[in-house]
């Protein structure tokens, strides 16, 4: 006989007494009208067993009974019970048919059931005894993540046995969760830990800010046991990891706040529909983007970017997550004749501009290069967006842009600019200004590991140097929540946080990264050329409004006439041509008086004496 049919005839067995109960239970445990029982019997059980089959509870898989098991069940029970009254009463005219039956038969079926369900998983799980081989965890967290997460780990083929909680609710002390108990506060870890020997420690908080995960790793520390945790709230709500998929604690984990709470309908609606062109597609902040874009079902998705292998990469990852999407894949420079073309082509009402030059040291000695990209490829883009239908164009800023120290930034300002002082036309322009992204390409924390696994020693330029850092679906998010909130000229800046010292972030990468971290070396090597020690994120005299979106604010910051800073376009486009790097950083300073990246002993004035010439001014100090 086969497990089904086992199965099958437990559950037959089971409606079949419990119509006898219930008969029992009716005539004071006499059975009167045998007949009409026995004969009612077959109807009872065809009709329970299709609807224990509609609700698909006529497999043997008792012991991973749960909530959604006893609903399905309950339904079932009603289900049936509701059609064999008709049937009896109705269909078959058996009047004299006990009321009462149909009620005590339901009660008593359901309470046999679930009884038997219950019953299968509570010996399921007696019967798991933890062997020599099962790995001894200890849970971090008492909520609903750390009962999946018991839930799971309870499966004999698991190899994990739960010895307890802890838990900083005072309320769920002494509590059980699955079996298992709430044990103490999490800052007892290392003395519950001398009286339940464990292997490992898991986290199970998945809603835990930056600084309650940076509190838990240090007890994980003090305890000197390995520790992973669930993935995070971001990740599980996406759907792109579940409860039992473990990993270790990244710097996410340690800097992360707040999930972003999105207006999913109105970013459905600036983008659902809508043919979409992204620049710098298959970069960190890029890919991500087109990612997050592509779940909002635009008609079409443009993806540019002039890195071939690297947009081979985003091709393959969007696959793999929206099978077969309406993308094009462009390969190509977004300066490039083509893109336009394939813009005008495919009908793009929106784009969002992520393609820049952004390395600060490298661009100090690439002046001209930054300014193609950065200042005159964007003019030129916007000019051609523009007459080709596009409605909204969205610019990536960056906190460096704010008083710029370093050429890179102060070509980021000048996009501000160029897109603030644009005359009023069909086409909204915005920028969203935003500082660092935790794993962005070519940004700092990788470099950090690279020290720290590599070269046993991290270097940092300044022991107070500061950032500000997001994670890259936050920013994402917040960039496209920012659609829906801009109005024409606007500079929208999105909530950093708190600034982050770059020692602290190399402690805290060390720690998650080395296993030896005690001899891993900090050293200072002194600021870089147009590096400043602490960003910032506003003007002085520029004001931050509040927008319907939290994390968003607005500014509308001073700007030059149109006229003006064409014309000083104009001739910058003209020094690139033919004047030195100093000519540049100058004439920069000119639009940007911010800008502080020039030689304190002097300044260039820089007139454009005719097409292709320049004339350079040196004024001594006072």
């Amino acid at each position: 006989m086969t497990g089904s049919s086992r199965i099958l005839i437990v559950q037959i067995t089971a409606i079949l007494a419990s119509l006898g109960a219930a008969w029992a239970l009716r005539f004071e445990f006499t059975f009167p009208y045998a007949g009409l029982m026995i004969g009612s019997a077959p109807i009872l059980l065809l009709i329970r067993l299709a609807a224990l089959g509609r609700e698909g509870l006529l497999h043997g898989y008792w012991h991973l009974t749960g909530i959604n098991d006893a609903l399905d069940l309950a339904k079932a029970v009603v289900m049936g019970t509701v059609g064999f009254a008709i049937s009896i009463r109705y269909v078959l005219g058996l009047h004299e048919f006990p009321l009462s039956i149909y009620l005590l038969e339901a009660i008593t079926t359901a309470t046999l059931l679930g009884g038997i369900r219950v019953a299968a998983r509570a010996l399921r799980q007696r019967s798991a005894k933890p062997d020599s081989h099962c790995r001894r965890v200890l849970i971090v967290g008492a909520g609903f993540a750390s009962q999946m997460l018991i839930r799971e780990l309870s499966q004999p083929e698991s190899g994990f046995h739960v010895v307890g909680c802890l838990d900083d609710d005072p309320a769920k002390r002494g509590m059980r969760i699955q079996g298992v108990a709430v044990l103490a506060a999490i800052k007892k870890l290392p003395e519950i830990i001398n009286q339940h020997p464990v292997h490992e420690i898991l986290i199970a908080i998945p809603s835990a800010t930056g600084a309650q995960m940076r509190s838990i790793v240090q007890v994980c520390e003090q305890a000197k046991l390995k520790f992973r945790t669930i993935p995070s709230l971001h990740e599980l709500v996406r759907g792109r990891a579940t409860v039992r998929e473990l990993r270790d604690v990244n710097l996410e984990d340690l800097l992360g706040r707040d999930p972003v709470q999105l207006d999913m309908r109105s970013v459905r609606d600036a983008i659902s529909g809508q043919c979409v062109l992204v620049t710098g597609a298959a970069g960190s902040i890029g890919s991500e983007l087109c990612a997050q874009i592509l779940t909002y079902r635009p008609q079409r998705l443009i993806c540019v970017d002039h890195d071939e292998t690297a947009l081979f990469n985003l091709q393959s990852m969007l696959g793999r997550r929206f099978s077969a999407g309406p993308v094009t894949y462009c390969v190509s420079d977004f300066r490039d004749r083509r893109v336009i073309n394939v813009m005008r082509e495919s009908g793009v009402r929106l784009i969002i501009h992520a393609a820049a030059y952004k390395h600060v040291p490298l661009m100090e000695s690439n002046l001209v290069a930054a300014l193609r990209n950065n200042v005159f490829g964007l003019q030129e883009f916007v000019d051609a967006a523009e007459s080709g239908g596009c409605t909204s164009f969205l610019l990536i800023s960056s906190d460096k842009a704010v008083h710029p120290s370093s050429f890179m930034g102060a070509t980021k300002r000048i996009g501000e600019l160029l897109l603030a002082s644009r005359p009023t036309g069909r086409m909204r322009c915005v920028a969203v200004r935003f500082g660092n992204v935790l794993g962005s390409q070519g940004s700092v924390v990788p470099l950090l590991q690279q020290q720290i696994l590599t070269d046993r020693r991290v270097c940092i330029t300044h022991p107070e140097v500061t950032r500000f850092f997001m994670t890259i679906p936050e920013a994402v998010s917040l960039v496209l929540q920012a659609l829906t909130v801009a109005r024409n000229g606007d500079i929208l800046v999105l909530d950093m946080g708190a600034p982050v010292k770059i020692v602290d972030l190399a402690r805290h990468l060390i720690r998650l990264t080395s296993p030896a971290h005690d001899s891993v070396q900090i050293i200072f090597t002194g600021l870089r050329k147009g590096e400043k020690l602490h960003e910032e994120l506003f003007y002085p005299h520029e004001q931050p409004y509040l927008t319907e979106v939290p994390k968003i604010r607005r500014t509308q910051s001073s700007h030059q006439k149109w006229e003006q800073l064409s014309r000083a376009l104009l001739e910058l486009r003209m020094l690139a041509e033919s004047g030195s790097d100093m000519s540049l950083r100058f004439k920069v300073q000119e639009i940007v008086p911010e800008y502080s990246g020039v030689p304190s002993h002097g300044n260039f004035r820089t007139t454009v004496a005719q097409p292709g010439q320049t004339q350079l001014a040196l004024i001594a100090a006072d």
